[in-house]
């Protein structure tokens, strides 16, 4: 598993949207509601040296993303480069397109969620983020626990090979106490 869910200071996530209207209104929904430093950008090609260079938790991408420029990629296949990119980054679809085959697409190309934009959208988006926190909290516990496994496994290591030099080669020096 890639190491980018760890006791970070700094938790991103990336809204990737073409509509700028949008695009504020859930970087104030969210802002509101959570402690990610949110970054916006208008299209995938924008988007992706800062997945690589930041490996957001999460990315919130819309799945028409040619508004600006038509020869745009749209979000499956900035959803499929996304998770080359970063593997463990959680990416949630929000499309206007209540479209069954987009929605099979984005789930089998990696997409934790895929939400349509409407009425009860913000708080699905809500409901999915929460859920993301959780996990992101578990799996922090998790690697804090492996370390300190590896920790007491090398200081029970060497403790059990102290041990048996001394009962193989009686009292050595290290073993004496010095008054």
């Amino acid at each position: 598993m890639e190491e980018n869910i760890m006791l970070e200071n700094v938790r991103f996530m990336f809204i990737i949207d073409d509509d700028p209207v949008q695009t504020e209104m859930i970087k104030d929904y969210l802002g509101e509601r959570y402690i990610f430093e949110l970054k916006t950008f208008q299209n995938g090609e924008e988007a992706l040296p800062q997945v690589e260079a930041l490996k957001p938790e999460i990315v919130v991408l819309d799945y028409h993303l040619s508004a600006n420029n038509a020869a745009a990629k749209n979000g499956v296949e900035i959803l499929k480069e996304i998770k080359k990119i970063s593997p463990a980054t959680k990416v949630v679809m929000f499309s206007g397109q209540d479209n069954i085959n987009i929605a099979l697409d984005s789930m089998r190309n990696g997409a934790y969620d895929y939400i349509i934009k409407g009425e009860t959208a913000f708080n699905k988006m809500e409901t999915t983020v929460n859920r993301l926190g959780e996990m992101h909290k578990l799996e922090s516990i998790n690697t804090a626990q492996k370390r300190t496994i590896m920790i007491l496994s090398v200081v029970i290591a060497a403790a059990l090979a102290l041990g048996i030099l001394y009962f193989f080669f009686g009292d050595p020096q290290i073993f004496k106490r010095t008054r």
